[in-house]
């Protein structure tokens, strides 16, 4: 009987591991492989092994550094607004109130918006000749000149983590929602008695208690702020000068714009490296708390 149990579970774990090994495990070292080799697509014939070249060449490319330098301006502003408006929304519509599950959909709704879709609204809305810049130019009458939003590198920036916040904070207001309701309501009653305030209720009974829950909730909106794309491909596109670029724009731009896959293999692993420090980082972090 259990030589049977035994094949049947064989039956059901090789499907799962056939399909990693061939579309995750084999292109990961495949491409760890083409990290060390001059390869470009517009010459498939030659495969030169060049080393660790294309790592030096990704650490001496001054683009990189200034990718390197947007996504965490990107991750500090997109992360801790997340983070912060999601708590206080969640906080606020915990409790079945008459309404709050519509609010609790509505909040919900960037979520599921899809992201090619809110980043040509939001560029639609911020771009020179934009609903905004009609708005304050003809309707508040506060300039007579267009506000360059996506022009300027900085307010380009903030305009893209602009859209990262209206994504994520329902996301982060589910995950909370969750949390608040393990928080026990003895607490509370027992700080209502001795007197405490709402903020005071909060900052020493209800984030104590969901501080694992914010430690998830934090390591997975810094990934994915390191994997920004789409807004930036479509809003800016890297531009001006580069001056917006991401890390996985300017993988893609090397990857499948000038053909150069050795180059954007070494930058894909620089990449993944930078990740797992920083989750290490956090690991260790909320292991000393």
């Amino acid at each position: 009987m259990r030589k049977k149990d035994g094949a049947a579970g064989y039956l059901f774990f090789i499907p799962g591991f056939l399909f990693f090994s061939l579309f995750i495990l084999y292109p990961l070292i495949r491409n760890f492989v083409y990290s060390f080799y001059d390869f470009r697509l517009t010459d498939l014939s030659q495969l030169t092994f060049i080393g660790f070249d294309n790592y030096k060449n990704v650490f001496q490319d001054q683009v990189f550094w200034t990718s390197l330098k947007n996504i965490i301006i990107y991750g500090l502003i997109s992360v801790p607004g997340q983070m912060i408006l999601g708590f206080f929304v969640a906080y606020a519509l915990q409790k079945n109130r008459f309404g709050t599950k519509t609010f609790r959909v509505l909040y919900f709704l960037p979520v599921i918006t899809s992201w090619v879709v809110a980043s040509l609204i939001f560029k639609f809305v911020f771009t020179d000749q934009g609903f905004l810049n009609y708005f304050i130019m003809e309707k508040l009458h506060l300039t007579n000149n267009t506000i360059s939003w996506l022009s300027e590198p900085s307010k380009a920036m903030l305009v893209i983590g602009f859209l990262g916040i209206w994504k994520g904070v329902g996301w982060v207001m589910v995950i909370y929602m969750a949390a608040l309701q393990g928080v026990p309501q003895e607490q509370y009653e027992a700080a209502s008695l001795d007197g405490c305030n709402t903020l005071q209720r909060i900052w020493y009974i209800t984030l104590p208690s969901i501080r694992s829950t914010t430690f998830f909730i934090q390591m997975m909106l810094i990934i994915g702020a390191f994997n920004v794309f789409t807004s930036i491909y479509l809003i800016t596109n890297g531009g001006p000068l580069h001056q917006t670029e991401v890390m996985l724009t300017w993988m893609y731009q090397k990857a499948f714009t000038e053909y150069d896959l050795g180059y954007a293999s070494a930058l894909s692993y620089v990449f993944a490296i930078i990740i797992a420090c920083l989750t290490l980082i956090q690991f260790r972090l909320n292991k000393q708390e």
